[in-house]
């Protein structure tokens, strides 16, 4: 009987701290209508405030650089939970940071493209504070990544950092950083007067969509996007932008070091069709490659030559031409209290998320180059709503290129009719709750304005 009693007070003191730390840890998830919350009102006051864009004083220059950061170490793989924090041992081809600088005599603006999962938040921070040193502000930088499930990690602290990226490795953030900066700087260093011109390619057949699985689905953005450059000297770039996940290695296959198919692509256009070419994550959120191939190696060169072949025959129907257009506007956005759900409608409370992950700020930014303007998100941002703002650059006379992997990463934004769906996408890497579809829609669509008006 005493064994039973001390048992059973055992287990009573369990339950007693079960419940405890639900109800301070726990809370239901708030569905009040966003337009109601202050993060709203916030956020478009904020946007009604951005300034007007100075207008161009010369003719637009352009310079480009790449920066070779593979570490002499090896870390974590980046690339989600189902790699378990597995370091890399092989690298299978080098990661790079890459850099276009752009100025039209009022405005300089670099674009950055770097070869990992996402762009980092940790690295973020770092740039705002370190920017002047190359006469930059985060104002002035528009960023993007490849979205590689097998590039660098370690670059998050937390129990979601470790499994987004692995275990934290201080020396990853500096070496991302340091990378940056120096392709920034080589950019500037070999500035000159260029024409700019945009082109595009359907390959909505080499994408599917994963929230298929859990019912109906609308159409994805499978529109490959280009920029090209061309300075006097006849050197280019292209700057392409595509909506297929980078998840053509294998979850068992952490071992290597990787641009996935990104990196096989752009190595081939800078081989065959351009001097230096640089690749961002489109609207990705929701949307996996669709290949088919004996094995991973040969799913990427297929892939990305597939890619290649269309970009290929567009290339000649691109004509570049000199225009000076270029601005670029920084929309801080708010957002709802955390609510990642964890059973049923019941949420972790934001005390608890931003402990096991970090309070990052986000933005949305807009880039309007020439006759295109480019919309950074700080997500996984859906392929179907992208879709959905085509009206609104239509309607602005512009190209859209939407991309992910701005910066402060939200996890995913997918239409809020999905919402209640048991779908990984909108119950996991849900973080900040019901309406962000909408919500994202309005601010993209506003920002998307504020910078076309004339």
């Amino acid at each position: 009987m005493k064994v039973i009693r001390i048992v059973s007070n055992v287990l009573l003191g369990l339950l007693v701290v079960v419940l405890l730390l639900a109800a301070i840890g726990l809370a239901p998830v708030d569905d009040t209508p966003y337009q109601q919350m202050d993060y709203y009102r916030k956020t478009r006051q904020q946007l009604a405030a951005l300034p007007s864009p100075p207008k161009p004083t010369a003719a637009l220059q352009a310079g480009w650089a790449k920066v070779n950061i593979t570490p002499s170490f090896t870390t974590a793989t980046g690339g989600y939970g189902a790699r378990l924090g597995k370091h890399w041992h092989t690298v299978n081809d080098s990661i790079f940071a890459r850099a276009v600088v752009l100025d039209n005599g009022s405005n300089r603006v670099a674009i950055v493209g770097l070869d990992l999962l996402i762009t980092p938040p940790t690295v973020v921070e770092a740039l705002k504070k370190r920017l002047p040193e190359v006469g930059m502000r985060w104002e002035n930088v528009y960023m993007g990544a490849i979205h590689s499930h097998n590039s660098l990690g370690g670059w998050a602290p937390g129990l979601v950092g470790q499994l987004i990226a692995g275990g934290y490795d201080e020396r990853v953030v500096p070496l991302i950083t340091n990378g940056i900066l120096a392709a920034i700087r080589q950019a500037q260093a070999n500035m000159s007067s260029a024409e700019l011109g945009y082109g595009q390619t359907n390959a909505s057949d080499l994408i599917y969509n994963r929230m298929a699985n859990s019912g109906p689905t609308g159409p994805l953005d499978g529109t490959v996007r280009l920029l090209k450059l061309k300075k006097k000297t006849g050197q280019t770039a292209l700057i392409c932008s595509f909506a297929g996940h980078a998840t053509l290695f294998d979850d068992s296959a952490s071992e290597y070091l990787s641009r996935d198919y990104p990196g096989a692509l752009v190595d081939r256009l800078e081989k065959d069709d351009a001097d230096f070419a640089v690749f961002l994550a489109g609207a990705v959120g929701s949307t996996g490659p669709e290949v088919k191939a004996p094995d991973d190696f040969a799913e990427i060169r297929t892939y990305a030559g597939e890619l290649a072949d269309r970009i290929e025959r567009v290339l000649p129907t691109i004509t570049t031409r000199t225009d000076s257009t270029l601005a670029m506007l920084t929309l801080p956005l708010g957002l709802r209290e955390p609510n990642p759900r964890i059973i049923g409608n019941w949420r972790v409370r934001p005390w608890l998320f931003y402990t096991i992950y970090g309070d990052y700020p986000s933005d949305l930014k807009a880039l309007h180059l020439g006759n295109t303007v480019l919309i950074g998100t700080p997500c996984d941002f859906s392929g179907e709503l992208a879709v959905e703002l085509a009206p609104a650059a239509k309607r602005d006379g512009v190209n859209l290129m939407v991309t992910s992997f701005e910066g402060g990463y939200i996890g995913y934004i997918t239409p809020d009719r999905y919402y209640d769906r048991q779908q990984y996408e909108v119950r996991e890497m849900n973080w900040f709750g019901p309406y962000n579809g909408a919500y994202f829609k309005e601010m993209m669509t506003g920002l998307l304005d504020r910078i076309t008006r004339k």
